[in-house]
This record gives structure tokens, sequence and C-alpha cells, in this order.
């Protein structure tokens, strides 16, 4: 598999881990790994740069064990984000465990979060990683916003501008 350059690096330049090793170093794999799709500041349309998010946010939160992970795509939904990942916890501790989780896996491999709300009565945590966002919540909560359902039941982009133009048919 080709290695893609690191952003501000003259390809073939190992890029420094965070102690200062060369990142020929297997621990820092991973995140030189990450890093290779920038996806710290620039929003992508890269599929691989999605994927790859997902799959960091995956294994961060079946690390510490969360229930019944999902994985929403709303790219066709929303321009907020791409994919939702939402996850249960069996308690406000769990929940606050798996989403400090993400937040640390995620600035292991050099994304920032962009935002992380409900830290504090930890029944929901929502952790904003771009074109990734992370619902950790308790399964009654969960229940209660229904977000699987909620997401699947929005029309499309398309299918609202099929209507709209549907209906500049009629009414001509």
């Amino acid at each position: 598999m080709a290695m893609l350059p690191l952003a501000g690096l003259p390809p073939g330049q190992p890029a420094p881990c965070g102690d200062g090793r060369k990142a020929g170093n297997e621990r820092c794999q991973p995140a030189v790994k990450a890093l290779q799709w920038r996806f710290n500041d620039i929003q992508t349309e890269d599929p691989m740069h999605i994927d790859a998010l997902k799959t960091l946010v995956v294994d961060a939160l079946e690390d510490l064990k969360a229930k019944d992970i999902a994985q929403l795509d709303v790219s066709t939904l929303t321009s907020v984000t791409d994919l939702m990942v939402v996850a249960s916890g069996t308690s406000t501790r769990h929940v606050a465990a798996l989403a400090a989780s993400v937040v640390e896996k995620a600035k292991q491999a050099g994304v920032q979060p962009l935002g992380v709300e409900g830290e504090n009565g930890a029944d929901w945590v929502l952790v904003d990683l771009g074109d990734v966002v992370v619902h950790v919540m308790l399964p009654e909560t969960r229940q209660l916003y229904d977000l699987e359902r909620l997401w699947a039941d929005l029309p499309s982009d398309a299918d609202r501008a099929a209507r709209r133009d549907e209906g500049e048919v009629r009414g001509a």
C-alpha cells in the first residue's frame, strides 16, 4: 500500500512522532496513518477519510464495550456532517468514559474535535469530529430521542429538490 505524503512534508520525509521519534517507529504508525488524510482543518469528500475516521471512532467505542453501535450515513440528508455514530453506555460514568475515549483516540491520531457537549450530565454526550459526529447516550435517552428513526425518516436533499421541481412543473 502506498503511503500518502503528510501535509507540509516532502514525500518520503518521515514525520516526527509526538515524543520526537520518527514515523518509522511502529508505535507511531497509527497516528501517522491517520494524519495522512489531513482531517484536522480541511473537510474533504475523500471517502477514505471518512472510513478512517469511522474506524477510529468505532474502535474507540468497542475498546470500552459500548452497546448497540449504529452508523448512520446522513451525507444526503444534511451538509453538517456525513456520518453519525450512535452508541449506548450502561451508566453516566460509562457514557462519559466512552466519549472521552473517542476524544483521546482522535487527538492521538491528530484529529482535534470541533466540540464536545454534554460531558457534565453525561446522559448524552456529543463529540463533533467534523465529517463524523458521535452520540453516546444512556439507553433510556437513546430510546427517547430515537435518532436512528429521526434521521431515517428525513427526506434527502435530492428528494426535497425533486418535490420542489415537481411543484414548479404543476404550478406552471
